[in-house]
């Protein structure tokens, strides 16, 4: 691509055009300045003040005729660099929208269209040394109107301006209304503007007068006030009414029409002394030079009881003629007075649909001050022509009562076009789009007319004053006073500075940068290196030499650039005597974001740097030694992958040392997949290399490499290391096994370490020691068995990595190792239980019942993060080992399932070869499987499976004191029941006694029950904590048991974790229930003063009866949640066609809520329910309301809100249909007498009983609505900001 000459003569063919083909163009900066037109088009308002190269025409989309408030460039197909970032072709600027601060932009857009306000405002001059130019209102404005008037930009920030009312980011969220907007923000700048020429500017440019008069009809007495208003609100439907007015004119006629007070609504008249018939109604006395009308398109819809817009149509007229509106009143009565006294009537005050809050009512001024010679000159008619008004400014709202868009449409009073202020985009528009903004639609105005309207609409009119003697003109840049020229040359310096730095920031190129830091423990930094794209790779190379902190570590000369790939840990290539190549060309120009990285390669002195080529692939190295049963750390080679195995060999060789002649390479393409690369003339890619691979090495004389690769001692010894993992096991304090440490040496004997044990050991420790050897013993001899060796997954950082193995020499056949490990498993239990029998009481002598000292997790005795039995039968229905259950979120399954996908050789299938696995449909169901098989016999895999543990003390000392840890490397394809046997000697009693839970996040804890399943769902440096208690057997569900307390603040209390069985009667289990009842949680209960019962979350379902057989009359499943309720008598549900209904009284005269009392029904009659509410309340049955309660137990609500908010007294004759649906135990129904009305309270009594509720449910953690979140004020703050309740969270 060339540059074209333009004062070249050669033919567009010469110059290199394609005839008959697409020829693209690129129009570039030339000089720093961007293209543009060069003729002299007069697109601007130049009589605006705006300077004359603001009217040069930039070159991008052309404006197109569109609707009101559409840009060009929302409707144009394709975007320019100058059409976004400069000026619209109108030769205004717009204004950025934070995000939803629209209704801000319009008002700030008509506030700079006024000539009056701007010239003013430009007259202010701010005094830096009397406040912070950060927080002056008046000074952030004139800084915008001075941008938006000389600004090249297509739209300027309004962030300053913000700044200045004290909002945060927050307030650009929160939409709020224009006129709010205008009257708050004329109020901060009366404020800001005391004792300044401006102090009175808003009142002289939009204040005016009226009278709010009522005058008696039989004597003609008047009493009246005069009020100020900013603006003028006109209703469009007035209540009631099926029609709304038709035009501007016909509502200011209904704002001044007087109503008659007549019946019930007669004016006592200070003068007739009685009540008489009256008229009342409004006078305007003085219209202000810039009339501002708000259209009230914002009502209430009392049937649906909400907000609602009304787009009815309601047009305006440019030119609006006030005369006849200054004094309606034809009726002049000679004996009309003003009330002098202070204290007059307040009956004449507008009505809410009349009037709003802007009008400033200065009661104490202007109330009572009679009409004398000077004021009532304002009452005589002046010439029409004196009251013409002449719109200018239309701002439109687009949208519904929840939310919209504003914008403005503003005719510039320098060449009379409207144009629209869309935001950042600014249009001209015609007279035809303000005839849009009327709103309604083409057909009759009947009431509904407006729910098929148009929502866009005019909101407010602003219009001026004609009056050639007050009419100002937009001051020009000559006219400016010097303080504005000082600060439009400060603007133009800043914008400048920000344009060329933008110019940088699009020259500038950013890309991750990372270095492997020789110093700071070889670990890979990472930053981010900005380099203009015109610097040299050396300068590039200096700039990330700096970044990395690498100065005085490595000399500059010892480092360079490459290119990197982050993802696959991958060198592409170096950059050899390219030093001088500027950055933009290396990296292949300016971009976003790049496909690659760049790393800062380091070496030391003596080396040399490696050239890296394209195309070259990178290989870690893992050299693997069977006799000492090590893996090497990796060493990195780089390959083409167009080489072949034997020339691979070659150069792996070189760089190891090894003989390429026995070598064997193995390729680990993915998890899972092991390949042996022996074929020799293959190539690498064919073979499956990619960027980043990782290779197995081995080279030695052994008999290994006659052995078939899936059987050979390479193959088990990488297989090992690729599935074992290393656990951390926290041991129970009452471990035995915890008084020494245990160090298992594959092939060797057992390391016993005492740690300041005294005495003699008891017979149990004895016993244990010997068992524990033989255990090891035994399976060493089934890793022999199996040609499984032990493993220690290695790291990239690691130096050597030591496994140890046992030497084939013993192969037992399986059947045998089996059989010992069962006989010596029963063994250790038998002795286990002899020996403790005397001291311990016992304790160990039946392992199948509860064990004594069984501890509960942090999440059993917390019963907040306890699962409901909704979340156990999803749990019960899941496969996998391991469900951790989250109160809030529900259920997170984990992955299970082992990774079967291989290509050559899958390690599960040879590992499981010869294994059955089977699922007993009983187990799972029950969420558990048994450690034993039909016959009795112990489930101990035939083919063993990697386990060696070790002593491990932890970093944070939380292990002194009593529980100690230990370090488990384990093969994670073992099942559950075989881990748990390996853990027997280090827990010191048998796999049948403890249980495992499995360790999440925030300390979580969940209990592994399935055997049958593998640790696969385990990874790397997982947490598991031991528990001693009883493990469940087939057909046995591990039960949580929580009180159910009615009537007490916290109604659901955890008591004790038992275990229930399948086929056992609920009276059964309340029999095994009593005893652990009265040991653990003090509660001696007799079998008739308590009932078990449904749980669910926190709400009490069915009552089980004595009869019901768990599985059979009751589901049931693993981590099953019950309630325990005491009765207060005897049982009353006998049978389950009755109904157990929790009800509680609602004393309105107390403002009370009674007790829960329980209702047994024999039916679901809703007359049966009012019975016995009647019976045991004595409330007369005529009299008695009942209402379902909401929400969980205990269903509670505001006594504030209770009696109006409940769906009392439903028009149903039975409980089980709608709007009740009770068809279950321990649903909640509030009742009261219809008779007794609420208690009366002061607003300080409901105040403070609003508190107390407050803090009552927010106690119980129930939401507390009868306070509605509200919608958040608008305020500008006059101090630079809110100030925070230091006792606000």
């Amino acid at each position: 691509m060339g540059s074209l000459d333009p004062s070249s003569e050669m033919s567009l063919t010469e110059s290199g055009f394609e005839p008959g083909k697409r020829n693209f163009l690129q129009l570039t900066d030339k000089d720093g300045e961007q293209p543009r037109i060069a003729s002299d088009e007069s697109g601007t308002a130049g009589s605006s003040g705006l300077d004359d190269s603001s009217q040069e025409r930039f070159i991008g989309p052309l404006p197109r005729d569109c609707t009101v408030g559409c840009s060009s460039d929302y409707s144009s197909p394709s975007y320019s660099y100058s059409s976004i970032l400069n000026k619209s072709d109108t030769g205004y600027v717009g204004l950025v929208n934070q995000a939803m601060t629209c209704y801000l932009n319009s008002l700030l857009q008509t506030l700079f269209m006024t000539p009056e306000f701007r010239n003013a405002l430009y007259n202010w001059e701010f005094e830096e040394s009397e406040e912070d130019p950060v927080t002056s209102i008046p000074y952030q404005l004139q800084r915008l109107f001075l941008l938006l008037q000389t600004s090249k930009k297509r739209a300027i920030e309004t962030t300053d301006v913000t700044r200045s009312f004290g909002w945060d980011s927050s307030e650009a969220w929160q939409q709020h209304d224009v006129q709010e907007l205008c009257r708050v923000m004329f109020d901060a700048l009366e404020q800001k503007w005391k004792q300044t020429e401006q102090a009175d500017l808003i009142n002289q440019l939009y204040q005016g007068k009226l009278k709010d008069y009522v005058r008696c009809l039989e004597c003609g007495y008047e009493s009246w006030r005069i009020d100020t208003y900013l603006d003028i609100p006109l209703v469009i439907r007035p209540f009631g009414a099926s029609q709304a007015y038709g035009s501007v004119e016909e509502a200011l006629q209904a704002f001044v029409q007087p109503e008659t007070l007549d019946g019930a609504n007669q004016y006592f008249c200070e003068r007739c002394k009685k009540k008489c018939d009256a008229r009342k109604g409004l006078r305007f006395l003085h219209f202000p030079y810039l009339l501002t009308l708000q259209l009230k398109r914002f009502d209430f819809d009392y049937t649906t009881m909400h907000r609602i817009k009304l787009n009815d149509r309601m047009s305006f007229p440019e030119e609006l003629d006030m005369g006849p509106f200054i004094d309606v009143e034809d009726e002049k009565s000679p004996q009309t007075e003003s009330c002098t006294d202070s204290g007059a009537e307040n009956e004449g005050s507008c009505h809410s649909d009349q009037m709003s809050n802007d009008f400033s009512a200065d009661d104490g001024v202007d109330e009572g001050i009679c009409l004398d010679s000077a004021s009532s000159t304002e009452r005589v008619l002046k010439p029409k022509s004196s009251l013409t008004f002449e719109l200018f400014s239309v701002m439109v709202h687009s949208g519904s009562a929840a939310g919209g868009h504003y914008y403005a449409c503003i005719k510039s009073f320098s060449d009379g076009q409207w144009y629209s202020f869309n935001d950042q985009h600014v249009s001209k528009i015609t007279q035809e789009d303000i005839r849009k903004t009327y709103g309604g639609s083409s057909g009759s105005r009947g009431y509904y007319s407006s729910a098929f309207a148009s929502s866009t609409n005019a909101y407010m009119l602003i219009y001026r004053l004609k009056d050639p003697s007050r009419n100002a003109k937009y001051l020009d840049c000559d006219d400016f006073p010097e303080h504005i020229k000082h600060l439009v040359q400060r603007e133009k310096e800043s914008e400048e500075q920000e344009k060329r730095q933008r110019e940088i920031e699009r020259n500038t190129c950013k890309i991750k940068l990372f270095c492997m830091h020789p110093v700071k423990m070889m670990a890979m930094m990472e930053n981010k290196l900005e380099v203009h794209k015109d610097k040299t790779l050396r300068e590039a190379t200096e700039m990330a030499y700096k970044l990395m902190e690498l100065d005085g570590v490595v000399p500059l000369d010892c480092c360079r650039l490459v290119k990197y790939d982050e993802f696959h840990e991958y060198l592409e290539r170096s950059y050899e005597g390219e030093d001088d190549t500027p950055m933009g060309l290396l990296l292949g120009g300016v971009k976003s974001s790049y496909m690659f990285d760049l790393l800062l390669e380091t070496r030391r002195a003596e080396q040399v740097f490696q050239p890296y080529k394209p195309g070259e692939v990178m290989v870690k190295v893992h050299v693997v030694d069977l006799k000492t049963d090590t893996i090497a750390p990796p060493v990195s080679i780089r390959a083409y992958l167009n080489q072949s195995i034997t020339e691979f060999k070659q150069l792996i060789a070189q760089a190891t040392e090894l003989s390429a002649e026995t070598m064997r390479v193995v390729l680990e393409r993915c998890y899972n997949d092991l390949r042996l690369l022996y074929v020799p003339n293959k190539t690498l890619k064919a073979e499956g290399f990619f960027r980043s691979n990782k290779v197995f090495v081995e080279s030695s004389e052994s008999p290994d490499h006659q052995v078939t690769f899936t059987d050979s001692l390479l193959w088990k010894l990488l297989d090992r290391h690729g599935n074992t993992i290393r656990l951390f096991v926290s041991l129970p304090v009452q471990s035995p096994g915890t008084n020494r440490t245990i160090c298992q040496k594959v092939g060797g004997d057992t390391e016993e370490c005492s740690e300041g044990s005294k005495g003699n050991r008891n017979s149990v420790e004895a016993i244990l020691e010997e068992s524990t050897e033989k255990l090891k013993n035994l399976s060493l001899q089934q890793q022999q068995g199996s040609s499984t060796s032990d493993s220690q997954k290695s790291s990239d950082t690691s130096d050597f990595e030591h496994i140890e193995s046992p030497s084939p020499s013993q192969e037992p056949d399986s059947s045998s190792v089996s059989a010992v490990v069962a006989v010596d498993n029963r063994e250790l239990e038998n002795r286990i239980r002899v020996a403790s029998g005397g001291s311990d009481g016992g304790a160990y002598s039946d392992p199948e019942t509860q064990f004594p000292g069984e501890e509960r997790s942090d999440s059993e005795v917390n019963n907040d993060r306890s699962t409901s039995s909704v979340d156990s039968d999803i749990l019960s229905s899941s496969h996998s080992s391991d469900t951790l259950c989250n109160a809030d979120s529900g259920p997170i399954q984990l992955a299970n399932g082992l990774d079967s996908h291989s290509i050559t050789s899958s390690r599960r299938s040879k590992a499981n070869e010869g294994k059955k696995e089977t699922w007993d449909t009983a187990e799972e169901d029950s969420g558990t499987d048994s450690e034993y098989d039909e016959n009795g016999k112990s489930k101990a895999e035939s083919y063993y499976l990697y386990f060696r543990a070790e002593p491990y003390a932890q970093e944070d000392g939380s292990g002194e004191g009593g529980q100690k840890c230990v370090l488990v490397h384990v093969d994670k394809r073992i099942t559950l029941s075989a881990f748990k046997q390996n853990l027997e000697p280090f827990v010191g009693v048998t796999s049948t006694q403890f249980k495992v839970f499995r360790v999440y996040a925030n300390n979580q804890e969940f209990e592994s029950v399935r055997l049958n399943e593998t640790l696969s769902s385990f990874s790397d440096d997982n947490k598991i904590t031991i528990r001693l208690g009883r493990a469940l057997k087939k057909g046995e569900y591990r039960v949580k048991v929580y009180q159910l307390l009615v009537n007490d603040a916290e109604p659901c209390k955890f008591l004790i974790d038992t275990v229930f069985a399948k086929g056992m009667t609920v009276k059964q289990s309340k029999e095994e229930l009593m005893p652990q009842l009265k040991d653990q949680c003090k509660l001696d209960l007799n079998i008739d003063k308590f009932r078990l019962r449904k749980k669910t979350w926190k709400n009490p379902g069915t009552v089980f009866l004595d009869y019901h057989v768990y599985e059979e009359d009751i589901n049931i499943s693993s981590n099953w949640e019950v309630f325990l309720e005491v009765l207060d008598g005897p049982e009353k549900m006998k049978s389950m066609s009755q109904l157990a209904v929790l009800t509680r009284r609602w004393t309105p005269a107390q403002m009370k809520l009674e007790p829960f009392q329980e209702v047994v029904l024999e039916s679901s009659s809703v007359e049966e329910l009012k019975e016995k509410l009647s019976e045991i309340s004595g409330i007369p049955l005529e009299n008695l309301e009942f209402a379902k309660g909401r929400g969980t137990f205990p269903c509670d609500i505001s006594v504030l809100e209770i009696h109006q908010d409940l769906d009392w007294n439903p028009k149903v004759s039975t409980l089980n249909v709608w709007p009740l649906y009770i068809c279950d135990d321990g649903a909640v129904v509030f009742y009261r007498d219809s008779t007794e009305e609420p208690m009366e309270q002061s607003e300080d009594e409901r105040n403070e009983l609003m508190k107390k509720e407050s803090s009552r449910l927010l106690k119980t953690g129930h939401r507390v609505s009868y306070s509605p979140r509200k919608e958040k004020a608008l305020k500008i703050y006059l101090d630079g900001g809110p100030v925070k309740d230091p006792g606000q969270d």
